[in-house]
Parts: structure tokens; sequence; C-alpha cells
């Protein structure tokens, strides 16, 4: 027979849910796979951290639970349910406070230990590529070579600063259950969702057909459904969730438009970069060119003045030729002759002679 059942994945549905003593020493049961022989709810239970936080829902129990060997066992559960991907700060956070609260301890022997603690986070979202629905996070010890080391413990003292952990993966759940969690869990299975409505879940009660405690569960979901209380609490929520999800798309809308511009600035500066260093190697090269004009006007400088010397030189020798010239000529000796005495040609006479009749005032000086 076809039944529709609240969502428990609704926190004021999961509060009503677990109000019922005997529906939560089952879901634990189930967790734990150990009987919970008897639960307490402790201090601040049903802890939102105001509206803002409703993704978070935390509820601390005392249970004690019935060993293998018989023997009974104080835990202390610490259970977190989340809708929506949540900062695992917040679970350390709550985790935190939980190993600083002194109404954790108990007395054992001649010392005071911490009660051994399993956290119980039931997801409403994926965590990563794990695919198992559940994962149970056993602690272990081991020596330095790798070894399971296995004597003497369990110890009060590594148990008070260590604890278990089981993660649920609430739209992981296997559609047909396979072991008893996972059939207590199938009440969570938001592939039973009835229609477009996310507050209620279809589900077959002939499934749990001669299983009385789930047959409780799924009255209790069911009674939950027919409360219009309830259903108004949850219609708060849903308005809530709409407003934090607007609020998320929006900033999530923002960190992108501020990721592309940073990218955009990145990207302005890398190309500054790039066109300071080519100003940077054209200033170079620029000195360079500057530095080697310096250097040719230099050398230009010091061929003018190789050339002004040469040409000072040659004209004190042409003085010198003219002077004898005039001499020879003036003592008698003909052209003819003076070029034979002088080593040079009668014309180079002829125009030494007529430069010394030009400048003959300047030569007498």
């Amino acid at each position: 027979m076809m039944t529709t059942i609240a969502n428990p994945i609704y926190d004021i549905v999961f509060k009503y849910l677990l109000e019922d003593e005997r529906v939560t020493k089952t879901i634990l049961s189930a967790l734990l796979q150990k009987e919970v022989v008897e639960v307490e709810q402790r201090r601040n239970e049903y802890t939102n951290i105001a509206r803002d936080g409703l993704s978070v829902f935390r509820i601390d129990f005392g249970a004690k639970v019935r060993e293998k060997d018989g023997s009974l066992n104080l835990v202390l559960i610490e259970l977190q349910k989340t809708w929506l991907p949540t900062e695992t700060l917040r679970f350390r956070q709550y985790l935190g406070a939980q190993y600083a609260n002194p109404d954790n301890m108990q007395k054992e022997g001649n010392g005071t230990y911490a009660i051994p603690m399993v956290t119980v986070y039931l997801l409403g979202h994926k965590v990563g590529d794990i695919e198992e629905p559940v994962l149970y996070v056993r602690r272990q010890s081991f020596d330095y070579d790798g070894n399971l080391v296995t004597m003497g413990l369990p110890n009060p003292f590594v148990d008070s600063l260590t604890h278990e952990s089981i993660i649920v993966q609430i739209p992981r759940l296997r559609v047909r259950p396979g072991n008893r969690l996972e059939k207590v869990l199938s009440v969570f299975d938001q592939t039973r969702l009835e229609g477009r409505n996310q507050q209620m879940l279809k589900l077959d009660e002939s499934e749990y057909e001669g299983d009385a405690e789930m047959l409780r569960i799924v009255h209790r979901l069911t009674a939950a459904a027919a409360d219009a209380k309830l259903r108004h609490e949850m219609n708060v929520e849903d308005e809530y969730f709409s407003i934090i999800e607007d609020r998320d798309t929006e900033l999530m809308a923002k960190k992108k438009e501020l990721a592309e511009t940073k990218a955009t600035l990145n990207e302005t500066q890398a190309s500054l970069s790039e066109t300071q260093a080519s100003l940077s190697e054209t200033q170079a090269s620029l000195n360079e060119t500057q530095a080697s004009l310096s250097e040719t006007q230099a050398s230009l400088s010091e061929t003018q003045a190789s050339l002004n010397e040469t040409k000072a030189t040659l004209a004190e020798k042409e003085e010198q030729l003219c002077r004898s010239v005039r001499a020879l000529l003036g003592s008698g000796m003909d052209e003819e002759t003076v070029a034979a005495t002088l080593g040079m040609s009668a014309d180079d006479v002829r125009r030494l002679g007529a430069l010394t009749s030009q400048f003959g005032r300047k030569f007498t000086q």
C-alpha cells in the first residue's frame, strides 16, 4: 500500500521524528551497528545557528550501547544534518565545543576521561567521488612500521583524544535497501519525492511489513505529513532556503565576476610587464646607440685633429721648399739646376718660384 510521509530531511520533521525515543533508538542502533539500550537527549539539542545557518541542524545524545561481549558502554553521539554543501569549519566548531565541554567527561579508575564520541553526519549532498552511501571512519592504532596495534586497546586516554565518524550521503541511498541501516535510511530516499513536492515522499508501506520498528518510523512520518503546524514550518524552511539559495547564487555570480576581473587584471599586468620589458630593452638599445655615436664622434674628432696636424706639417714643408727655391734662384741658378739640386721637376720649381714671388714678403720675414 502506497503511503505519503513527510520528508525527514526537513529540520522540523527530523526533530519531530527523533522526539520518539523508540524511533531514535532504532535509527542510532542501525547507524552504530550496536543495540542502543538507552538514549538521552543532551543539553543544547536541536541546535540551529539562527535561521541564516539553517543548513546545519544538530542533536546531541548520550547513549548506552551493548557491545558484542554483552557489556554496556556510554557513548556520546553528535548527530548533524545538512541539506546543502556546508563548510567543514562549522562541523569542526561543533566538534571542538564537544571536546571542550566538561559535561562530556567521566571518572574511570584513578583518572577522568572523555566519554567516547561518535559523530554522525547526515548530508543532503554528495561528498566528492565517494560512491558508498554510508561511510564508516573508524579509529585504528599503528606502530612505527605500520603494524596494527591491538594490545591494551581500547584505552580511555586514546578514546578521549580520538573519535569515530559515520557519514551518510542521502543522495546516494539505494532505491532498494540492502542492509538494516539502508532500510532505516530508506525513509530519507529523495528519489521517492511525491512529484515536484519536496516536502512529501511516497513509499510502499508493504516493504516494511513485519518490521514493527520501521512501521513505527513510517507511521510517525505519516502523522507529520498530516500535521498542519509541521507543514507550515516546512513552508517556512522552504522560504528561508530559497532566500539562502538566492543569496548563494548571487554570491557565486559575484565571485565569478571577481575571478574574471582578477584574471583580466592579471592579463593586463602581464601585458604591462611585457611592455615595460620592451621599453627597457629599447632604452638599452638607445643607450648603446648613443654610446656608439659618442665613440664615432670622438673618433672623427681625433681624425680631424690628425688631418689638421698633417696639413700644418705639409704647409711648413712647402714653406721650407719655397725658401730653398728662392735662395737658389737668387744665387743665380737657373730653374733646371735648382730642380736637379732639390730633386723635383722644373714645373715644381717654377710653381714654388711663383709662390715665392707672390708671398715673398712673408718668406722674408
